[in-house]
């Protein structure tokens, strides 16, 4: 037994090392027991993003970011390779996009699965990338572009009282204020003027009228209404008995009204006079000579 202490030592340094690697690799989140697939992508700006990163799909880490190069001479300058599980598989046209993994300004990989993606994705090959900016980012786009146009706003403000102080506008809107405030004092004490001399007088009038208004009031309630109210009645009492008389047949205009032989005497009458007045026009001569007959007898008689 001569090598068994040697042994001893050179078992216990390859558990130790064993020990560290995997330490390692598990403090980088590594998991050197779960076999993973490799897939490889290209941007032309990480925004922060750094090794060991998250690698997710749907907000679930499924991998992490292995490693990245750099080549400054290609138009895409950064390659990051990552890993997954290799139980995953990826359909064609997952895209490997860079997004804000906090608040704070971490970023991550987010796999974008197609909705309709049926054959897989060899491992090992280069995924189409994209960007999606962070909310942080977004508030801070959206904010500069806020105050550039408050800026543009407060140059033109300033522009324009630049222009009035340099004309003769400024002058000409003090002497108005000038003119204004000399105005509404003489409005004052017009005002003061009628307060004390005008309406003194008007409340007096005021109080002469309501004073009046009352003594009619008094007039109208100390009227004898009651006798004004009987001489109405009897005055129509007085119509109705009028009425009635033109209702019944035996006064004169009840006999107008209701005797039938009395209006047929009348309409004779009327056709008649009617007949005459057109034998008349029709034969004037015969009239005529009647009564010069009868005026020569008359003068015979004399």
């Amino acid at each position: 037994m001569k090598y068994a202490r040697e042994i001893k030592v050179g078992a216990l340094a390859t558990i130790c090392i064993f020990l560290l690697f995997f330490g390692f690799n598990f403090l980088k989140g590594v998991n050197i027991f779960s076999p993973t697939n490799s897939y490889h992508g290209r941007f032309t700006n990480l925004h922060g993003l750094e090794e060991q990163a998250a690698v997710n799909i749907l907000g679930h880490k499924v991998g992490q970011v292995d490693a990245i190069h750099y080549d400054f001479t290609a138009d895409t300058a950064f390659c990051v390779d990552i890993s997954i599980r290799k139980d995953i598989k990826l359909p064609q046209g997952t895209k490997m996009a860079l997004v804000a993994s906090g608040l704070l300004g971490g970023m991550a990989i987010e796999l974008q699965l197609p909705a309709d993606g049926k054959s897989q994705v060899a491992k090992g090959s280069h995924l189409p990338t994209t960007y999606v900016p962070g909310l942080v980012e977004t508030v801070q786009e959206e904010l500069i572009a806020k105050l550039a146009g408050t800026v543009e706003q407060i140059d033109t403000l300033v522009a324009n009282v630049n222009r009035q102080l340099a004309g003769d506008h400024l002058n000409a809107t003090l002497a108005n204020a000038d003119r204004v405030s000399s105005d509404l004092t003489v409005v004052s004490r017009d005002l003061k003027n009628l307060m004390h001399n005008r309406v003194p007088a008007i409340v007096n009038n005021a109080d002469t009228t309501l004073a009046n208004l009352n003594v009619i009031v008094a007039d109208v309630r100390e009227a004898d209404l009651k006798a004004t109210i009987a001489r109405v009645d009897t005055a129509v009492d007085q119509v109705n008995v009028i009425l009635a008389g033109l209702k019944s047949q035996e006064g004169t205009l009840g006999q107008l009204i209701y005797n039938k032989s009395l209006y047929t005497h009348i309409d004779s009458a009327v056709v008649s006079a009617d007949s005459l007045l057109v034998d008349l026009k029709a034969n004037p001569k015969r009239y005529v000579h009647f009564s010069l007959f009868g005026a020569k007898e008359k003068k015979k008689k004399k």
